[in-house]
């Protein structure tokens, strides 16, 4: 079987590596403070047996950075982040231009209206077209989020992979609540290439995939090593930075639950926060003992 392997995740471990406290601005912050850094990163997943960089754009957004008060610094952001992952992928893979969501993440009722988000996401598209392979919509959480983002990326002109973040008790639904089943048929009939669920317990996928399989879409799962994402976390404590990570997740655990994924469809496998290069490698190393060709 022909497996796309992407690479794991990129923010904490651009945090992890530095050395730094979490700030507001995330990985974004890491990238200004530590050049370099997210080449290597990048490289390191490459290395690990990934064939796709996911560029470090998920929160290089404008509401974000007016919160910091750079907000004119949006461009060469985009364009520092997408640099570091074409030069690592170059000969190597392809690269993925990641769309996280508008406000706040895992927080599907303060997402804009459609009106509002779409020209947002549009923006960030358009800036990455020439760039890369495919835009990521990242950590999708609602019906509301899933139709503007898509939309939005689709003025890129790129092929479009929409990925769901699913409640971690019952992964049938998305964060909101909403039947992960009725979603994944809207972003086929609005124009994904591809399916996904990411940052979300990996005992959730399973039943993701077996919801999203049925469109005929390639579909595919990443999830995180955090400690559960809780609905009350997510009313007290709604950022990354306050989940802890599992200490039963490392390479060979998150394997095992990566390569069972494939019983449920997934065609393309990969890791979110909390996994690494080694989380990779170990699930590249099984993939090809088990004889599947990494794409």
């Amino acid at each position: 079987m022909k497996i796309t392997l992407l690479d794991g995740g990129i923010g904490q471990e651009m945090i992890k590596r530095a050395g730094d406290r979490p700030k507001p601005l995330w990985s974004t912050q890491a990238m200004m403070d530590h050049p370099g850094l997210l080449q290597s990163v990048h490289a390191d997943y490459f290395d690990a047996g990934a064939t796709i960089a996911t560029a470090n754009t998920y929160a290089i957004l404008r509401d974000r950075l007016v919160k910091e008060g750079i907000e004119d610094r949006f461009e060469a952001l985009q364009s520092a982040a997408l640099s570091e992952a074409r030069k690592a992928a170059e000969g190597r893979g392809r690269v993925a231009g990641a769309i996280g969501p508008l406000v706040a993440t895992y927080r599907p009722e303060t997402h804009p209206t459609h009106a509002d988000a779409v020209p947002q996401y549009a923006e960030v598209a358009r800036l990455m077209a020439d760039q890369v392979d495919l835009i990521l919509c990242e950590t999708v959480a609602s019906f509301t989020h899933a139709r503007a983002v898509l939309d939005g990326a689709l003025a890129a002109g790129r092929p479009v992979w929409v990925s769901f973040t699913v409640d971690d008790e019952d992964g049938s639904r998305l964060r909101s609540g909403e039947p992960v089943a009725e979603a994944a048929r809207a972003m086929v009939e609005g124009g994904a290439a591809a399916i996904l669920a990411n940052c979300s317990a990996p005992e959730a996928m399973p039943a993701a995939l077996d919801a999203m399989t049925p469109t005929g879409l390639p579909c595919g799962a990443y999830a995180n090593a955090f400690t559960q994402i809780t609905k009350a976390f997510l009313q007290d404590s709604p950022t990354a930075d306050a989940l802890q990570a599992r200490r039963d997740m490392g390479p060979d655990a998150y394997a095992d639950h990566a390569l069972s994924w494939l019983d449920h469809g997934a065609t393309i496998l990969g890791g979110c926060c909390e996994t690494g290069p080694a989380h990779i490698g170990e699930i590249a190393r099984r993939l090809r003992t088990a004889g599947h060709d990494i794409t």
